[in-house]
Parts: structure tokens; C-alpha cells; sequence
């Protein structure tokens, strides 16, 4: 190629259209220096020949550039501007420049000379946590391959630097460098350098103007921009800007809370302190004069009248001017449910209602308003459509909507079915979005599209560990999406039958002297007709007596329990559709073997329980089952065993003064013997005699039990406890209310209050052992032999506030703030900190509601779908435990899989 005859034309692609004149005019200046050829003449493009160092086919960059063999351009001309543009767009290319080989008549041959981008081959941050850095890298998309241009290393500076100073480093500095990589063809290393700096933390904020307020409450009413405070735990002290803005509106709105309309801040300022290692802030505020609220008119209301919508206005004549509540009064944009004018519309289909509050006077203080009402039409639902169930059948998702085509529109029907669909549990519940699509006023007809996004709902619990002096293992299964009706279908199985919304678990657990198995299922829309829940589960333990002392395990003394229980739940309708009512019926089979721990007061024999229990409760949480921000819940339950003593003819009354009587054990005989009344100790053969002359004539007809009994006290009991007799009664109340935050990031507050009692029908049969409450520690049971019911109070050890046979009454109270860290589908996980007080009492004679065990603590919650939830807590007890006499202290707590 003779270079002689070449003549240059270089064009950047980002100047403007200044600098294309001015490449033109340098293009015709070196034309006519070296080889003549027409100025502004048209050619035919004979070739383009592509030299320079890459990596793409000469064509396919031919081809980028729009420029095509035999195709009519002009030199200097429009068509190499735009090849050059369309390449410079592409964002591949460094250089750009265009030669002239050759002109042959009216063809021309053009040489393209690029210099292609570099590759990131890989790419180190300094100045920062390692724990931080892969989180650097993923959110600026920084992975091997990536183009390195000039505006990768501005966005990521920036996003680098802007994300610090929301955390307060407001002299964050990044330094990003490429060097060439030896080892790659036309790669480079990248080299991100961050220097924090000092974080800048706000001493002081003042206010000037302000005489109705205080700065203390002022600063108050700014809830995310704080000064240093060692005290505060959960609000850090840094500016941020965006919040800092969101406050000073708050600011303005606290004064109009109280009456002044007017208030406004006429500057404020952000500088550094003399030390000029923090900053200060200081508002300038102008207050303005209070106001009332005069007449209160409405306008253009003809589906409700003006009594209905002033009760629900909740505003007077005469009251305090407070214009945040009467904006949330006409519609609180906080609380999608709330109880204002708009959803009074909207819940009864008037989608297309807009309210609005005019101020028509002011006179002196006081504030005239009209609340002008346009109702619009009705509107109905149209289609109703589902995207995003990839596993989950339509079926499962439909039956949950009250939104249903051909209905009313109602938001507060639009409110529930998201709340439904969360609590499903086979969709991230923060994702759910209902998009509206083709709302028409003129037909009032709205389609609604519900947007979901699946996550994992089956879970896998697997865990291994040491306790109760020997290794205990646990495996288990549940399927909370499954498909029995496609059991038998092979292509149903990836790698299980799913979408149906029942659930199966399996769980089995096993150490050196115990072996626990459980199967249960569950059917939420039983019959596919009406929501009425089935359920069902069988499982069968075994224990075999051990010796903490010895960790000897003694297998041919065994205690086995097998239980069967198989419930309904119904959705009611009234007082409202939030209530479900609950019956089961269960039967346990204790069996032991020659078992004697104290536990029970019989080691040989057999206990039947055959129960049912009723429920009523009302559960209207939302949106999240995992981490609730609004609602409550509400159970009561009763379970109660038929009163056999009623109809079985044995005089326990009886059988307990021969119990009461003290026994003595006679060497010479073998045999248990019985002091008489005038305490004479009769021979071993006269034990019949004796038995009728303590208990009377009536006890002849059961000598022969009542004999056997007496002579062992095991025998007694299990005569008494042959078929459990009892009931049981609990009561849970649940709230949840957002304190702060939006639904994403609420801080949250939790109350919660139980109370259990178990009771006899027949006070000389007694309460029995089984069926009772253990309270303390970390609410988890490994194995419960007993169908104990073990409640959480933490900062004390497990089951330590109840005496050993177990309490018959037990109230509990929490108080619980949560804070969300992330609710991601693949981990839910929020911080905690708690007070809690309870206690356990024997008898009901004893029960005494303001004796509690106290505590505080915090702790951390993780729900991930494939485990369920895990979380450890750390809880303080302030009192002793039953018998003790100091303190408890500090306790830690692991949970595994409890309830929210």
C-alpha cells in the first residue's frame, strides 16, 4: 500500500457538528497536498479494508458501519459520518478513522483503521471490607469480559462515592487506574482505590424563628437526619440528602398538625463544624399564625350524604387547623386500607371518584372548606389475569382472588387478595403487583393483571447435634406446594408433584435412646369447592429408658407413643370473613414398658386420650406471613376428653382415701400392708379386711381392683389414667403495628398475650399428668413424651419456669420491635429486640396474674424458603427461676423453625 497516496480523514465520534466541518475542511487540504482527487465528487465504493488490533470479523465490522460494497457515497460526505457514528454508538471501539486507499475512476477504495475497547480481565478494590467487595463488583456489573470505556469508570466512581456519602462519608474519594494485561490479548486489570475518609457525623442542628416549638421537638419531627446520641441504638447519626429533604417537609407538617397553616422554612444550611470533622445544620423558620377549622362543606356527594361523609371526615368546626389529618382523612396514601373518604368510594366501586379540599375563606384564624366530590361512574372488574406462577396451577391462585370479573370494584377486595395471595406462601409477598390495564371510564370497566414472582416453598430441615448426653439427628421434608392428585403422573414429577397448594411433611428423628417419626397433610380447599381446610398426621415415638449418669441406654425398658389426629377448618362469613372455625379429633396411645423415671407415676401400663378440640380465631396480618407490618390475630381453643368418670362406675373419691392412707412394706411378708384406723398393723392375709374397713361398705364390689392397686401405687394411677379425662382452654392475642418506615422497611411493634389452663371434670380423679405446660427458654421441643406444650420465654432455661410434673395455668406477654434488614425472596431477615414476662403456676388456687418471671433481649431472624426460619436470641432474665435466688442473667437461644 503506497502511504503517499493516502490521504487521512479522522473523525471522533463524540465531536459536534462544528468539528465535522472542520475534519472536512482538513480532509480537502491534505487531498490537495498529495493526491488530486475531486473535492465533494461521488464514488462508487469499491472495498473497505478494516486494519487495527481486534478481535470481531472484518465484515461484521463492515457491516456495523452501514457501508456496503458498490454502494454511491461522498468524499468527504454524510455516509462515512454516519459509519463512523453507528460505530462509535456501539460502544467496542476507542479510534475511529477512515483512509483513502485509492480512487480508480469513479471508485474508491477505503481503508478503516480501529482500535477496539479493551476487555476487563479482572478487577481489585482496595480501602474497603473484603466482606464488602463482591458487592461492589455486583452491583456496578464489573465481571470478566465487560467493555472498558471511559463511561464504566465514571459510573462507577460515582455509584462508589455516592453510595458512601449516604452512609455519611461525605469526603469519600475513588481512584480507578487499568493497567494492560500481559498474560490476555487486549485486556486490562482494573484497579478501584477507595478512600473513605472520615465519617462525618452531625453534631448539632439548631433552629432560628421557631418560638411555638421547641429544637428538641423539632428535631424530633426529623425522623431519619439525627444528631450524635450515644444512647440511640437503632437510628445512626448521617446525613443523607434525600432524607434530610423528606424532614424538612416533616418539619412543616408537624407545624400544621397544630394550626400553622403558614409555617415555612426560609433557609437552611449544611456546613462543617469548626473542628471540621462533623457537621452542622441550621434552619431558619418562619412560623406564621395558628388557624382553626370554620365551615366544612361537600360538594358534588350524591351516593352518601353529608352526615355519613363528615362522620368519617372526623373533623369539627372550631378544631385545632391540622392539615396533615385532613389530607389523610380524604385519603392516608400511608395505609392502602385505611378508613378514609377515598376507599369509602372506591370500596364501593366509584374507582374513578377524586376528591379534593378547597379552602373557600379565611377569616381572621379560622378556615372555611369545601370538599368537592366528583364520583364518576361505577366500575366493574373485567379480566382478571395471573403472570408469574411457572409452578403454581391457575386453579390454586383464582379460588384465593376476590377481585372476580363482573364484580363491583372494590380496593379494599383489591387490599385483601394481595394479603391472601402472600399468605399463601408460594410467592415473595413484596413483589406482589396488581397492574391496572385498559381502564375505561366510558364502559367503567378495569382489567386487573396480577404480577407475582415464585420462590421456593418446600423446605429441608437437616440437623445434627449433641443433647440429652447423646447425638441427636433430625431429617426433615415439607412440601407446602404439592400435587396429590398427580402422584401417579410421571411427567408431574420435577422433581415432585407441585402446584396444588397442599402440603405433606416428613419428619424423622432419632439419637441413642429415642426414635420419633411423623407423616401429616393438608388440604386448604378441601372438596375445590369452599375454603375448608383438611388436615391430618400420624406419628409414632419411642423412648428407651437412659441414665444421664451412666449415658447407659436400656432398651427393654421402652415408653411408646402413637398418635392419629385428623381436623376441618372453615372460613365463616360472619361477624366477617377473617374468622375461621376449627374442629379435630386426635388419639394418643401411651404405652410403657417397665419405664419408671419419675415422670410418670406408672412405670407399666397404658394411657388412652382420645380429645377434641374447637377453635375460633380471626387472622387478618398482612401482607408478608413472614414479617407482618399490620393486623392481628386472634385464637381461642377448647380441648376436652369425654367425662368418662361420669358413666364408668368407679368412685375415684373411693380410690383415693385408699391411696391417702399411708402404705408400709412389710419384710417379713413381701407385701405392702395398710395401717389400720386404731393403727394396729394387721397379718399379711387380712389385707381384704383392712380395705373394707377404711373405705365402707360401697367399696366391695372393686376389692379385687382396688386390692391389686393397694398393693402397688403405680397400679392406682393407672387405674385412674387409664383413658385420659380433662380439658384444656387457651386464648392468643397477636397485633402487629408499624411504627415507622415505608411497607418495605417498617419498624415494627408486636404485642403478643397467651393464656392456657388445664382442668379436671372430677377433682378426686385429679388433673393428669399428660397435657401439660412447660414454660421458658426457647419455645422448642425436641421430643415431648408427655403432649406437653413448652412456651417460649426467653432468657431462662428450657422449661425451667414450671415445676417438674409441668404447670396447669401459664400466662405469657411480649412485647417484641423488629426491624427488616432485607425481605429478598431468597432470605427474609430482620433484627429484634424483646420484653417478655410469664409465669407457670400447679394449681389455680395459686394463680396469681402479676406474679411474673421478667426479661429483655434482642436477637436475629433469617427465613430462607429451602430451611424455613433460623434465628438466635440473647435474652437478660431479671428474676430467679422457681426455687432459686438470684437472677437468671444472660441466657442464649437458637431457634429453629418456630412460628413468626
Amino acid at each position: 500500500m503506497n502511504k503517499l497516496n493516502r490521504i487521512l480523514v479522522q473523525i471522533n465520534t463524540l465531536k459536534t457538528v462544528l468539528t465535522l466541518l472542520l475534519v472536512g475542511t482538513v480532509f480537502q487540504l491534505q487531498a490537495q497536498e498529495r493526491t488530486p482527487f475531486d473535492q465533494g465528487q461521488k464514488y462508487i465504493l469499491a472495498d473497505v479494508e478494516v486494519v487495527g488490533k481486534i478481535s470481531y470479523n472484518q465484515q461484521t465490522v463492515v457491516t456495523f458501519s452501514g457501508l456496503e460494497k458498490g454502494q454511491q457515497i461522498t468524499v468527504p460526505g454524510e455516509q462515512i459520518s454516519n459509519a463512523i457514528k453507528k460505530l462509535g454508538k456501539l460502544g467496542l471501539f476507542s479510534d475511529i478513522d477512515f483512509y483513502i486507499s485509492k480512487t480508480e475512476n469513479d471508485s474508491i477504495w477505503l481503508e478503516l483503521a480501529i482500535s477496539e475497547l479493551p476487555k476487563l480481565s479482572d478487577v481489585k478494590i482496595q480501602g474497603v471490607k473484603k466482606s464488602k467487595v463482591d458487592g461492589l463488583i455486583k452491583d456496578n456489573s464489573l465481571t470478566k469480559g465487560k467493555i472498558v470505556n471511559e463511561n464504566l469508570i465514571t459510573t462507577t466512581k460515582n455509584y462508589i462515592e455516592n453510595k458512601y456519602k449516604k452512609d455519611g462519608y461525605f469526603n469519600t474519594k475513588v481512584y480507578i487506574k487499568t493497567e494492560p494485561d500481559t498474560t490476555e490479548g487486549n485486556q486490562v486489570k482494573m484497579l478501584v482505590n477507595i478512600d473513605k475518609g472520615d465519617k462525618l457525623k452531625i453534631s448539632k442542628i439548631t433552629f432560628d424563628g421557631n418560638e411555638k416549638f421547641s429544637d428538641k421537638k423539632l428535631r424530633s419531627a426529623m425522623k431519619n437526619t439525627k444528631k450524635q446520641n450515644p444512647i440511640r441504638i437503632f437510628k445512626a447519626s448521617k446525613f443523607v440528602k434525600d432524607k434530610y429533604k423528606e424532614d424538612l417537609v416533616s418539619i412543616i407538617d408537624k407545624y400544621k398538625e397544630k394550626g400553622y397553616r403558614d409555617a415555612r422554612i426560609i433557609s437552611d444550611s449544611v456546613y462543617l463544624n469548626e473542628k471540621r470533622n462533623k457537621i452542622n445544620i441550621n434552619i431558619k423558620l418562619e412560623e406564621g399564625r395558628k388557624y382553626y377549622f370554620g365551615d366544612i362543606k361537600f360538594l358534588g356527594n350524591s351516593v352518601y350524604s353529608d352526615q355519613l361523609l363528615t362522620r368519617v371526615l372526623g373533623i369539627k368546626k372550631g378544631e385545632t387547623y391540622n392539615g396533615v389529618l385532613l389530607q389523610k382523612r380524604i385519603a392516608d396514601k400511608t395505609k392502602p386500607d385505611a378508613d378514609d373518604l377515598t376507599n369509602l368510594y372506591q370500596n364501593n366501586g366509584y374507582l374513578f371518584s377524586n376528591i379534593n379540599a378547597v379552602e373557600v375563606k379565611t377569616e381572621n384564624d379560622t378556615i372555611d372548606f369545601e370538599i368537592r366530590v366528583v364520583e364518576g361512574p361505577i366500575a366493574y372488574f373485567n379480566n382478571i389475569t395471573v403472570v408469574g406462577n411457572d409452578k403454581t396451577n391457575d386453579h390454586v391462585i383464582y379460588r384465593e382472588l376476590r377481585t372476580r370479573p363482573g364484580e363491583k370494584y372494590s380496593k379494599e377486595d383489591l387490599v385483601r387478595t394481595i394479603r391472601e395471595i402472600g399468605q399463601l406462601g408460594f410467592f415473595d409477598p413484596e413483589a406482589i403487583d396488581p397492574k391496572f390495564k385498559n381502564v375505561d371510564p366510558a364502559s367503567g370497566t378495569v382489567d386487573i393483571e396480577y404480577n407475582l414472582v415464585e420462590k421456593g416453598s418446600s423446605q429441608i430441615e437437616l440437623q445434627g447435634g449433641y443433647g440429652g448426653g447423646g447425638f441427636i439427628g433430625t431429617l426433615g421434608l415439607s412440601f407446602n406446594n404439592f400435587s396429590v392428585r398427580n402422584m401417579f403422573k410421571k411427567e408431574a414429577y420435577k422433581p415432585l408433584p407441585m402446584g396444588d397448594g397442599q402440603k405433606v411433611s416428613l419428619r424423622a428423628q432419632a439419637s441413642s435412646f429415642f426414635q420419633t417419626y411423623s407423616l401429616s397433610f393438608s388440604e386448604p380447599w378441601f372438596g375445590r369447592k369452599k375454603p375448608i381446610q383438611f388436615s391430618s398426621s400420624l406419628s409414632h415415638s419411642k423412648q428407651f429408658l437412659y441414665s444421664g449418669r451412666t449415658t447407659s441406654v436400656d432398651k427393654s425398658r421402652s415408653f411408646n407413643i402413637t398418635s392419629l389426629s385428623v381436623g376441618i377448618s372453615k372460613r365463616l362469613t360472619v361477624p366477617d370473613d377473617n374468622f375461621y372455625f376449627s374442629n379435630a379429633v386426635s388419639f394418643q396411645y401411651y404405652d410403657l414398658n417397665n419405664y419408671n423415671t419419675g415422670l410418670f407415676t406408672f412405670g407399666n401400663g397404658s394411657s388412652r386420650n382420645l380429645a377434641f378440640t374447637l377453635g375460633l380465631s380471626r387472622n387478618n396480618k398482612g401482607i408478608n406471613p413472614i414479617y407482618p407490618t399490620s393486623g392481628s390475630e386472634f385464637s381461642l381453643s377448647a380441648k376436652f376428653t369425654l367425662p368418662y368418670s361420669l358413666f364408668n362406675g368407679v368412685d375415684y373419691g373411693k380410690l383415693g382415701d385408699l391411696q391417702e392412707n399411708k402404705l408400709r412394706y412389710d419384710p417379713s411378708s413381701g407385701l405392702n400392708v395398710q395401717a389400720t384406723e386404731n393403727g394396729q398393723v394387721p397379718v399379711a392375709g387380712d389385707y381384704l379386711g383392712i380395705a373394707q374397713t377404711i373405705n365402707g361398705q360401697n367399696i366391695y364390689q372393686y376389692v379385687e381392683t382396688y386390692q391389686e392397686a393397694a398393693a402397688d401405687q403405680s397400679k392406682v394411677d393407672q387405674l385412674k389414667f387409664n383413658w385420659l379425662e380433662y380439658y384444656k382452654l387457651k386464648f392468643k392475642a397477636d397485633w402487629y403495628t408499624r411504627i415507622a418506615g415505608s411497607q418495605q422497611k417498617a419498624l415494627v411493634l408486636r404485642a403478643l398475650g397467651e393464656f392456657g389452663y388445664l382442668g379436671a371434670y372430677n377433682n378426686d380423679r385429679g388433673i393428669v399428668p399428660f397435657e401439660r405446660f412447660f414454660l421458658g427458654g426457647d419455645g422448642l421441643a425436641n421430643f415431648a413424651l408427655d403432649g406437653r406444650e413448652v412456651i417460649q420465654l426467653r432468657g431462662y432455661p428450657n422449661q425451667s419456669l414450671s415445676s417438674l410434673d409441668g404447670g396447669t395455668i401459664y400466662n405469657k406477654f411480649t412485647l417484641e420491635l423488629r426491624y427488616p434488614l432485607t425481605l429478598k425472596a431468597a432470605a427474609s431477615i430482620y433484627a429484634l429486640t424483646f420484653l417478655e414476662a410469664g409465669s407457670s403456676f400447679d394449681t389455680f388456687q395459686e394463680y396469681n396474674p402479676f406474679v411474673l418471671q421478667r426479661s429483655a433481649g434482642f436477637g436475629l431472624r433469617v427465613f430462607m424458603p429451602a430451611f424455613g426460619l433460623l434465628g438466635i436470641d440473647f435474652g437478660h432474665g431479671f428474676d430467679p427461676v422457681p426455687g432459686g435466688t438470684q437472677k437468671n442473667g444472660w441466657e442464649t437461644h437458637f431457634i429453629i423453625g418456630q412460628q413468626f
